[in-house]
This record gives structure tokens, C-alpha cells and sequence, in this order.
């Protein structure tokens, strides 16, 4: 490992294993798909020492892929065009609508088309950088490296991205670079890049190679002779409970934000594919590092469900403030002086200013509200938001110039709100956006079980304790295009296995134990609706495990939950029947599993005691507020095995190692 300098290696203020008692200590994990040498022909040399799969053999191998997102639905069209036969499972009504479809502000790649600096080492380094050094630097290098191919493949499908006046495509600025890398479709990014895949899917299918399942929930995971080798799922229109059977199967299904309850995901977004994974023996990787992203439009009360997120692409162009008096922030926004203005961000972190990374902005937007100093309507104790104000970019660009770039953004933002960003300051606060954690996977994007392939945000594996603006996209792009068709060759070489059917013991007893849950949640008849423990528990997260934590506020959540799950078992009232469309059923399925989750998370972060990203301990920050990192004891992947309903969740530790960058304190300033 380089060397970390003096001030990181510094014990923690109390040496001490904060969570002990509430986990059982495993053996340390080695990622043994880790490639070594030089770090720019890693991910070459892999490719090379991965074994092929000739295209006749090709055509006798099974795939299951759960999720149609920007990973899975781009592995779909891949492996569909190399001949392997795909079946593709989403919830939604239809492929198009994964909730990819919702980033907006754009996908990083370093083709340094702006000749300012970018290289795939920048990138690589400011990912690293970003994600407070808590990534794979392997993984990180070839995601860089990949991410130039990513561009031309979408260009290729006709992917609308801006361009410039010259016909060029264009780039604008994300949190934490000093380049413009992030290629955009004005507001609309994700949408466009979803289509883009979602047209390759469904060239696919009609080759014959690609089928699809809609409104299909995946409730279990088939392990066979310790293989995946299938799947269980529930037909959402008639409560049909369906196996299906296969050589691999990949898990593309996205993150675990809603176990916050409030936050941008939409509504459907669950954790329960990579949750009946993990019971089945896959280890949950960092499920602590949540990333809380700064520009979403306030809580505005009780009855909200979600929250609305305002592209951080914002940032290039809008200022961050709040008054400097706390006496102001009833006054109209306008009628706040110049000289009486607080710009935070660009006064504390003058190199970088309002594009610090998103954790960095959450926080100190955070702090100048609990100081007294936020805007908008009171919610609880404070007031809830800060301004981002466009008054300075409209003088300079004209308003005709900021609607050329954010018009549905703006539009937007005044539906939802009733104010008009032209005229009056945006309000916004941080909001649950992204989870960096997820399954645990090694080099070639397998987990611990062999057999099951896990992609895009339901991985760990590239972005550490924070990620980086626009590279969300770029990581479900480069797994699903690029990376995954490259790995799961090496495995599906050895294949096919034993054949096997839905009458072999395995199959059986992973179906009856999905009917017997499904029983079990409608037999309760108590009182309570799943929405309101989830919303419960939701609160539970927020306060203790949100933008900081602590080790008396982390215990008291884990106690909650644990009561909140005993009570959920007790009291949960699900309408209607298992044989048909019931929506109260599958929110209680999710709700179940995010209460596990939420409380392996506590003691995921309980366990961690130091800041890290979007990990802050109160009991570890600088003198200036800034998160303290301990290399010396937590420079680790943390991976939890599931210790049983009785037991306790057991820690597997994988060090990290770093040859090609130097681990440092991050600064911003």
C-alpha cells in the first residue's frame, strides 16, 4: 500500500470496536480475480486470460438477468447479440421504464474533447478521490478506461447528446473535477441512454435471443449444488409464483435508497433481489456508504412519498447561498443584498466552489441550516433549504442561454414548486439519491456465490464511500456493454452444468419457502399498513443513519428496528389475496426486507468509526468539520454474511490495496 501520510494514520480518538456484540468476526476476504501489474494493462490482460465461448456453444447457455436499467438492460442486448439465450425480468410494465430513466444531468467519459486536462488517469484519479478512498483502484482504472468506448457505442445508437455550435459533442462540469467530462442530453440524459439500450433489447428480442418478463418480481434465489441457477418470481398481474431455470444469473436491479422511505428513487425501487441473494449466502458489501445528494427540491410535508431530484448540473451555473442572518430568511430572497449574502461553498472550498463533491455540499448544506440559517418553510426545528440562485448566470448568459440548457429543469422545478427559478431563487436540500454499497463482487462483477453476476448500482464495487456526479450512468454502461460480456464468459466456459428441472429438491424448496412468506404475510391480519412501518422506519434512517451518524444515535436505531420488526411480524395487515394484482402484498415483501437491510446498515456504519465520504461519525471530523478518515484501521471492503434470522451477521474484511495512487486527505479548498 502507498504511504498515507501522518495525519490519517493517527489513532481514532477511542480505539474501540463499537459494534462489537452486535456481529461475529469472519475470515478475511482476497478478491482472487484481482489483477496485478502495471494498472493500465490490467483489465486488457484479464480480457485476454478470460476463456471464450465459441458461438455454437454459445447457443446452448441460459442467462437470467433481473432488471432492465442501464446495466441490465444493456447486458440483455450484449449477451443477446453473442448468441446466449437471455431472459430479461423487470417489475415495471415495460423495459423503458427502470428508473434509469430518471438521471438527468449527464455520463462522465475522459475523452478530453474540451483539452483541459482530462485523461482516463484524471478520471480514474477523481473517482478514487471522490469515493474518499474507500474503492478498488482496479475497478475504478478500467471504468475509466471504459468509459471513452461507452460514448461512441451510445453515439452509434443514436443517442441525442448536446453538441456544440459547431456539430461537436459538448461537455459540461460535475461535483468534484476541475474539467468538463460529463457528456448530457439536456436534462434528459438517462432517458435517452435507456432508450438507446432499451432499442438494443429489443432488436434482441426480436432475434429470438432476448425474452422478456414484465411485471415480475423476483422473491428468491435458486442455489443448486452451491451454483445460481435460477431464479423465483411472482407474476404481478396474477400471483402466479414462476421458476425459471438457467447456467448464470445476474442481478441488475438497482440500489436500496427507499429504505429511507423519502428519497429521489421512484416508488418501486426495493432492495428484495439482492436481499434474497445475500440470505442465500451472497455477502453485502459497505451497505452503510448511502450518498446523499445535495440539489433536490425540499421536504414540503407529511403526505410526501418521494422526493424530486434537480440535476446537479446546476451547479455549473447556479450559486449557493443562504443569508447571513439568521433574521433574513423570511425575507424575500431579492431583497437580500448582495453584501448580506452567505456563499458558502465557494468561501470555505474557493478552488472548487459550488462543485465540491455531493457529500461535501449535503454536509455544510446541513450545517449553515442547523446553524439557523436555512430558507423556506420550517420543517421541525429548522428551516430546510438553501438557495440556488441563477440571477448571476441569466445576467451573463441571458435567459435565452440558461433555457437552452436547463429549460426542463427549470419547468420542472416550477410545476412542482410554484415559483419561477427565473425570477426567484430555487429552494433546494439534500436527499437520499444512490447507495455506493450493495452485493459484494470480485473483479469479474461475481459474487461470492458462484454462479451469480451482480451490475450497475446493486454492485459495490467501483464508486467507495461517495460517488462522483454523472457516474452513475457511466458504471451501468460500462458493466452492461463492456465489462460483464467480457467475465461471465470465463465462467459460462465451464458450462453447461447438470441439468435440472423444477423437480429437484433445491428448485422445490426455494419455491415453497417464497409461497410459505407469501402465507405468512397475509395470515397476520393485524393492524398496520406496510406503508406506515416503512415510513417508520424510513425516519429511523434518516435521523440516525442519514448525512451523520453517531454510536449512541446508530444503538438507539438499531434498537427501533429490531422493535419495529417484531411489531411488523405481529401487526402487518395485507388487503386482498395471492392470486391476484396486490399491490399491498408486494409492499409488504419489500418493507420486510428493507427493515433487515436497514438495520444491517446501523451496524455497518456503527461498526465503522471513522468519516469516510457519505459516511460521517460525529466522533471523527477535523477541527474544521471535514470527515476524518482512519486508514490504519478501516482502510477495508466490509462484507457481511447473513448470520441467520437468529444470528448475527458474520464481517468479512478484504483490504484495500493501493499501488497506483496514493492515499491522502481529501481537500476541496
Amino acid at each position: 500500500m502507498a504511504t498515507t501520510d501522518t495525519y490519517l494514520n493517527q489513532p481514532s480518538q477511542q480505539q474501540s470496536d463499537d459494534a462489537h456484540g452486535y456481529y461475529t468476526p469472519g475470515a478475511p476476504l482476497v478478491d482472487e480475480k484481482a489483477p496485478t501489474g502495471p494498472i493500465a494493462m490490467r483489465w486488457t490482460n484479464r480480457k485476454f486470460s478470460n476463456a471464450l465461448v465459441n458461438p455454437a456453444n454459445r447457443r446452448k447457455l441460459n442467462i437470467i438477468i433481473v432488471g432492465t436499467g442501464l446495466a441490465g438492460g444493456a447486458a440483455a442486448a450484449t449477451l443477446g447479440e453473442a448468441g446466449y439465450n437471455v431472459k430479461s425480468f423487470c417489475y415495471q410494465d415495460s423495459p423503458r421504464r427502470a428508473h434509469s430513466i430518471a438521471a438527468q444531468g449527464g455520463i462522465n467519459a475522459a475523452k478530453n474533447y474540451k483539452e483541459d486536462g482530462d485523461s482516463v488517469h484524471r478520471l480514474f484519479y477523481d473517482t478514487v478521490k471522490g469515493g474518499d478512498y474507500r474503492s478498488r483502484e482496479s475497478n475504478v482504472y478500467r471504468l475509466a478506461e471504459v468509459s471513452t468506448n461507452i460514448i461512441d457505442q451510445c453515439v452509434a445508437q443514436g443517442v441525442p447528446f448536446a453538441r456544440e455550435y459547431g456539430g461537436l459533442l459538448d461537455n459540461r462540469s460535475f461535483g468534484g473535477v476541475q474539467v468538463s467530462r460529463t457528456f448530457y442530453a439536456r436534462g434528459q440524459t438517462g432517458q435517452q441512454l435507456l432508450i438507446g439500450a432499451y432499442q438494443a433489447l429489443e432488436r434482441q428480442v426480436a432475434a429470438g435471443t432476448v425474452t422478456t418478463f414484465t411485471r415480475h418480481e423476483m422473491l428468491e434465489l435458486v442455489m443448486v449444488d452451491g451454483k445460481a441457477r435460477g431464479i423465483i418470481a411472482r407474476d404481478m398481474a396474477t400471483g402466479e409464483i414462476e421458476t425459471h431455470l438457467a447456467d448464470a444469473v445476474v442481478l441488475a436491479s438497482g440500489g436500496y435508497g427507499n429504505v429511507f422511505f423519502l428519497s429521489t428513487n421512484a416508488m418501486g425501487c426495493n432492495v428484495t433481489a439482492t436481499w434474497r441473494a445475500h440470505r442465500k449466502g451472497a455477502y453485502m458489501a459497505n451497505p452503510c456508504y448511502t450518498q446523499i445528494h445535495p440539489t433536490c427540491i425540499p421536504v414540503s410535508g407529511e403526505h410526501q412519498s418521494k422526493l424530486t431530484l434537480m440535476s446537479e448540473s446546476l451547479r455549473n451555473d447556479g450559486r449557493i447561498w443562504v443569508p447571513k442572518k439568521a433574521e433574513d430568511c423570511d425575507k424575500d430572497p431579492r431583497d437580500i443584498p448582495e453584501e448580506d449574502r452567505d456563499y458558502y461553498l465557494e468561501r470555505i472550498y474557493p478552488s472548487f466552489g459550488n462543485l465540491v463533491p455531493r457529500d461535501i455540499a449535503s454536509r455544510q448544506a446541513k450545517n449553515v441550516c442547523d446553524e439557523g440559517r436555512g430558507v423556506g418553510p420550517m420543517v421541525g426545528d429548522f428551516r430546510r433549504g438553501v438557495y440556488l440562485d441563477f440571477s448571476d448566470a441569466i445576467a451573463r448568459l441571458g435567459k435565452d442561454g440558461i433555457e437552452a440548457k436547463y429549460d426542463n429543469l427549470f419547468d420542472m422545478y416550477e410545476r412542482i414548486t410554484g415559483e419561477n427559478p427565473y425570477e426567484v431563487p430555487m429552494r433546494i436540500y439534500p436527499a437520499v439519491h444512490y447507495v455506493m454499497g450493495g452485493l459484494w463482487v470480485d473483479y469479474d462483477l461475481q459474487s461470492n456465490l458462484e454462479g451469480l453476476f451482480v451490475t450497475g448500482e446493486a454492485n459495490f464495487s467501483d464508486h467507495g464511500a461517495n460517488r462522483l456526479g454523472a457516474s452513475a450512468l457511466m458504471q451501468g454502461l460500462a458493466d452492461g456493454y463492456f465489462v460483464l460480456p467480457n467475465t461471465i464468459r470465463d465462467y459460462l466456459a465451464h458450462a453447461p452444468f447438470a441439468p435440472i428441472d423444477e423437480s429437484h429438491p433445491a428448485v422445490a424448496e426455494a419455491k415453497k419457502s417464497v409461497e410459505d412468506r407469501i402465507a405468512k404475510l397475509l395470515s397476520i391480519q393485524g393492524t398496520r399498513s406496510a406503508d406506515s412501518y416503512h415510513k417508520e422506519l424510513g425516519h429511523i434512517m434518516w435521523e440516525y443513519c442519514g448525512m451523520e451518524r453517531s454510536e449512541p444515535g446508530l444503538r438507539k436505531a438499531i434498537d427501533m428496528i429490531r422493535e419495529l420488526k417484531a411489531d411488523f411480524w405481529s401487526n402487518l395487515k395485507v388487503l386482498g389475496t395471492a392470486d391476484s394484482l396486490n399491490q399491498s402484498l408486494e409492499k409488504a415483501g419489500r418493507v420486510a426486507d428493507f427493515i433487515e437491510l436497514g438495520e444491517l446498515m446501523c451496524i455497518d456504519a456503527l461498526n465503522r468509526r471513522e468519516s469516510c465520504g457519505g459516511h460521517f461519525r460525529a466522533e471523527s471530523q477535523t477541527d474544521e468539520g471535514e470527515a476524518l478518515r482512519h486508514d490504519d484501521e478501516f482502510a477495508y471492503v466490509a462484507a457481511w454474511e447473513f448470520g441467520g434470522d437468529a444470528g448475527q451477521p458474520v464481517l468479512h474484511k478484504e483490504d484495500l490495496l493501493y499501488t497506483a495512487i496514493e492515499m491522502k486527505q481529501r481537500s476541496y479548498k
